[in-house]
């Protein structure tokens, strides 16, 4: 109970109320530009927190992650195009709801459902974290050594396409995270007798790069279609007879994102498939999917918003990132001096406490704000792509150059552009990538602290218990994950073979 009344003293002691409020509107506005998903639309921020204080920048960086994942639901509803990833399956119902001249209903549905599920969500991740965090503290360096290798391994094995791919953007980016100067010996490594590289690359610069300016770059190499023009449009909350009828699939949503978000790698774009596959099974009136049924917004809508909360459970207890956001957002941590796990909650309990108020500010504000930002969001909709391009492009260059007033990070920024493009050309996967700089100090000064304490006997990783039951663990994932690619490319090869 004092917790709880220190939690809700930030209400009227920090400026809590009015950021949260900030980073869900922008949020919302970030995720109805469709292709800017809600990782890109944190980047954004992350270089303009650097001048607030730690509370301030964590609760405007986890409510722009809540506002982006109800906005990407606006354009799948109005003009068939997801804003995130993760409002994909809203595409399917939610557009259809439009052509039979409900939109105002289907993004009404996509509001309600998005708060219960927000809320949902934030309530496991409160019950959830802080006894994780307690199983941490039992964590030696060996054991760190080991979960940081096991969060590597499961993100590059558990994303979309190869795991090879997975597992070599994960180590490309480890490589730049030894850019700098050495943890233990002071010497320096891959510096090129450049001052600006001594004390490292950010994260945050790579993030900025990867995220944002790769996905500029690919809207500009392809042709952009016909931007569909947007009537004005009002929000209709569902009445209270069709609130009743959404409780299923919002209870299936919330059950399923509450689970997707906790395990890495998965997302809220998996959840939300999912929840809609399972809200058609289980729903009364299934014929009704795909041809605008209520219950297949509602489903998508609370899964993925359940994920926004539930995906920074593993952020908080071990510091291992779950989603592309949650990196983002572990980037902002590290900014500011935190780094997550069982210290957090000792050291920096107000941050926490400001982080979970904050949200379900957010969160609740999210019926408010919903129907505040429309106009807006209609309006950009409609924009044409290259004004929005050119204006994200100029904040994204604009916010790096405030962090360090250095034209070094500007070119740091633009070059994992350029890599990230790259990536996206050849199908390598971003979460590793950016895991591997953050995670690569943790698992590189756990390694070499080992070694210190066992005067360089490599058995004592086997030794301690829990480093051997992750180490186990990872090396399962990896096992499976490459035969499941196996046997993937044997089906191919045989198909290949078949006679048509």
């Amino acid at each position: 109970m004092p917790s709880l009344l220190d939690a809700f003293a930030l209400l009227y002691s920090t400026p809590i109320i009015p950021i949260a409020l900030l980073g869900l509107t922008w949020g919302v506005v970030g995720g109805a530009l469709p292709g800017i998903s809600a990782s890109i639309t944190m980047a954004l921020l992350l270089p303009l927190t650097y001048s607030l204080d730690p509370t301030s920048a964590i609760v405007l960086l986890a409510s722009t992650y809540i506002g982006a994942e109800y906005g990407g639901s606006i354009p799948a509803i109005l003009i068939r195009t997801p804003g995130t990833n993760s409002a994909a399956a809203t595409v399917v119902d939610g557009y259809e709801m439009t052509r039979q001249g409900k939109a105002g209903e289907a993004l009404g549905i996509s509001l309600w459902s998005g708060t219960i599920g927000g809320l949902f969500g934030l309530v496991m991740l409160v019950l959830l974290t802080e006894p994780l965090s307690r199983l941490a503290l039992a964590f030696t360096p060996m054991s760190y050594f080991g979960l940081g290798l096991l969060g590597l391994t499961v993100i590059a094995s558990m994303t979309a396409g190869s795991p090879l791919k997975g597992l070599a953007a994960a180590l490309m980016g480890m490589m730049v995270a030894t850019v700098g100067t050495d943890p233990i010996s002071g010497v320096t490594r891959l510096t090129f007798d450049s001052a600006d590289l001594l004390s490292g690359i950010e994260p945050i610069l790579v993030m900025v790069g990867l995220f944002a300016v790769s996905e500029l770059m690919s809207q500009s190499g392809t042709l952009a279609a016909a931007d569909a023009v947007v009537q004005s449009v009002r929000i209709r909350l569902p009445r209270l007879a069709m609130m009743k009828r959404l409780l299923r699939p919002q209870a299936i949503g919330s059950g399923i994102g509450t689970v997707e978000g906790v395990i890495p790698g998965a997302g809220g774009t998996i959840a939300a498939f999912l929840s809609y596959n399972e809200a058609k099974r289980w729903s009364k009136h299934p014929e009704e999917f795909g041809k605008g049924s209520p219950e297949g917004v509602a489903a998508p809508e609370t899964a993925n918003n359940t994920v926004a909360s539930t995906a920074l459970i593993p952020l908080l207890s071990f510091g291992i990132p779950g989603s592309n956001s949650a990196a983002v957002l572990l980037g902002g941590f590290l900014l500011h001096g935190l780094v997550p796990g069982p210290n957090l909650f000792m050291e920096n309990a107000a941050v926490v406490q400001g982080l979970y108020v904050g949200s379900f500010i957010a969160t609740v504000g999210q019926l408010l704000v919903g129907f505040m930002i429309m106009p807006v969001c209609l309006w950009l909709v409609n924009r044409p792509r290259p004004y929005l391009a050119a204006f994200i492009l100029a904040l994204v260059l604009s916010g790096v150059y405030s962090l360090n007033s250095s034209l070094f990070d500007l070119s740091v920024v633009l070059v994992a552009g350029l890599v990230g493009y790259a990536m996206r050309i050849f199908g390598f996967p971003f979460l590793p990538a950016v895991l591997g700089v953050i995670l690569c100090p943790l698992v590189e000064s756990s390694y070499r602290r080992s070694l210190v304490l066992a005067a360089g006997d490599h058995s004592i990783f086997i030794e301690d218990r829990i480093c051997l039951g992750l180490l186990i663990a990872a090396a399962l994932f990896l096992a499976f994950s490459m035969l499941r690619e196996f046997r993937a490319a044997a089906q191919s090869a045989e198909a290949g073979r078949t006679p048509k």
